[in-house]
This record gives structure tokens, sequence and C-alpha cells, in this order.
């Protein structure tokens, strides 16, 4: 018999466990902070075509031929210097999330519940993630991207993933996504007490800046929502804080390329704040849910220096919300949201062990 596309379940089930499953996917890491670890990282990500919307030919030869060449000895060098006895602090601050959420939500849900992890790009992946919660017993998947912004870049991309593991997948889960929560109330609430928290600690800077991820300003030209999103984040959070636009001020990090993005750039606002005689200056990143290289390298370390050196005496990054509670209870309650409607977990779960064949 001729082998089959799809991957299958057979056999009883043996452990009536979770038969609703939420699956949280961060953007992912490599796994070391070398430069041969890096490159594939690299590779996948900037290989996604969601990410660089340039056509093949024209792209595959300047990630091949210049950037994978030179790019991932200078990533590494960056990722040694957020690097953690645990490991990447993305990699540790979603687990960490994923863990509390699973907690949160069986003590709320009174019901068996499975939270899992996947990595947009690395391990593990998507694909290796919805197969081990089918292999689980899980019938009903809530996909929950953790970039409260959507962008195609981002959660579009995530949709891809997902999509191309279930259509491969014999009986695919029940399936519902969550497409953006840049504008929920809890994770609102969430971030300002998170911003004053750190002022009651530290006091307040003179400003406070809100730095989201860039993307190309054609993407955006095009239809993506991201840039709205994010200006609807800054402008609840500026409400629930008080402030005005002159104290709370909205710009976009990590451009790569020659090519217009998202503006105003962050390593051009904080220079320029400095020379207009801002002395302290709090910086906040809300598109990122969990703390990576973007935030404790890129703005903790290179953009507090480039504040400094235009003659500011302090930037202090504001950490994400990671695994706070706050992050939790925000998260779990949009969790239950998306959830509704679902019925309640089976006393007994009928698929389980074994895969069927699939072919290469």
């Amino acid at each position: 018999m001729p082998r089959s596309y799809y991957t299958g379940l057979t056999g009883p089930s043996h452990d009536p466990s979770a038969q609703t499953g939420v699956l949280l996917v961060n953007l992912g890491t490599p796994v070391a902070p070398t430069a041969r670890a890096v490159r594939p990282y690299l590779a996948e990500f900037l290989g996604d075509p969601r990410v660089i919307e340039y056509p093949r030919w024209l792209w595959w030869p300047i990630l091949h031929g210049v950037i994978l060449r030179l790019r991932p000895a200078r990533s590494a060098h960056a990722y040694a210097r957020i690097w953690t006895a645990e490991g990447s602090p993305l990699r540790v601050g979603s687990e960490k999330l994923a863990e509390g959420l699973q907690d949160k939500l069986r003590r709320d849900r009174g019901e068996p519940i499975r939270v899992a992890l996947a990595m947009r790009y690395g391990e593990p992946s998507v694909r290796a993630q919805i197969e081990q919660l089918q292999r689980e017993g899980v019938r009903r998947l809530l996909v929950l991207p953790l970039y409260p912004q959507y962008s195609a870049t981002s959660t579009g991309s995530v949709i891809d993933a997902v999509a191309d593991t279930l259509k491969h997948l014999r009986w695919p889960p029940e399936l519902r996504i969550v497409n953006d929560y840049h504008d929920d109330n809890d994770h609102i609430e969430a971030l300002a007490l998170s911003i004053e928290r750190g002022w009651a600690v530290h006091g307040r800077g003179e400003k406070l800046l809100l730095s989201f991820h860039g993307i190309p300003q054609r993407y955006v030209d095009a239809g993506d929502p991201y840039f709205n999103q994010c200006h609807t984040t800054a402008r609840l959070l500026r409400a629930r804080l008080g402030l005005d636009e002159s104290r709370l001020v909205v710009s976009f990090q990590s451009r790569v390329g020659r090519e217009p993005w998202l503006q105003p750039y962050t390593d051009a606002t904080v220079r320029r704040l400095a020379a207009e005689g801002i002395r302290r200056l709090d910086v906040a990143c809300p598109g990122f849910a969990v703390d990576c290289l973007e935030t404790l390298e890129e703005i903790a370390m290179q953009n507090r220096d480039f504040f400094t050196a235009a003659g500011g005496e302090t930037l202090r990054y504001i950490p994400a919300l990671n695994d706070s509670p706050e992050q939790v209870n925000s998260l779990a309650v949009l969790i239950q949201r998306h959830m509704q409607g679902w019925p309640a977990c089976a006393a007994t779960a009928t698929p389980h062990h074994g895969y069927g064949g699939k072919s290469a």
C-alpha cells in the first residue's frame, strides 16, 4: 500500500487529559549565541516571504550570498550580551508565561487544559507542537500569537505555519486564532500597571517613549494594519496614564536595509530627545510580550548608548510584561473570551497514540 500524505492518530486513548489546547507562538530564537547557531535561525526567519516580500530570484542571492555570510557573527555577538545561564531570554520567558497560563486557566476553568509553546522560527516548531497536542487528545485548539498588534510579517506568518500543518493532518482539530489584542482593555491595564510600577521604584523620566518593532512602509501602504494598531495601543495607554502627546511619544525600531520603514525611527528619536535637552527618558516596548534581543540589547544597551552620547543622562528600559501576574491574568481573560461556545472537556478522549503514515 502507498504511504499516506496525511498524518493521523490510531488506537484507543489511555490518557483522558486535555481536550482543549492553547498554542502560544512567539518569534523564536537561536539555540546558542554563536554564529553557527544563529545562521540557520536567520535563514529560516529571513527566508519567510511574509517577512521579506521580494521575489525569490532577487532575494535569495542576497540572503545566501551576502547576509548569511556576514550577519550571523554580528547577531551572535548581540545575543551573547543578553544570554543568561538559563539560555535565551525569549525562550525562557515564553516558557514561564506558558506555564503560568496553564496553571491559571486550569484553576479558572476547573477542567483539564493544555497550554503549549511554539516558535515560528526555530524550535519547538508550530508543526511539532500541534502534532504533539493532537497526540495528547486535543480536539479544540486556540492559537495565540504573542504579538499584540497584527502584522502580516508576524501574526500572518503564524497563520501560514498553522495552515501548513493542518493541511497535513488527517483529522485537524477545531481551530480558532487570536488575530490581535492591541486594544484589549486588560492588556492596556497590564501595560499601564507595569509602567506605573517602574515609576514607583525608579521615578519618572521626563518623557515616555513607546518603541514598536518596525516594518517596511510599503507593507502598510499595501494594507497592513500594524501602524494604526500601534498608534491605537499608544493612544489608549496615553489616556490610561494621563499623559499628553508631548509626554508620551511613539517610534519604530529594528529597521534593516535601505528602503523606508515606519517612522520616526527609535535611534533617531532618542538622539533627538537628548539634543532637545531631555535628560531622563523611559522606554517601553508594547509590541513585545516577552523580553528578547530587540528589547534587552537594542533598546536597553544600544539606544541607551545613543541617548547618553547625544547628551542625555539616563535611558531606563521598562521590561516587557513577560510572565508577570498582570500578563498571565490579562491573557487568561483573553483566551477564555475566545473559547466561549466551546463545550466543556469530555470525560474521555477518543484519539490517541501512534502516527499513521506520512510521505516524505
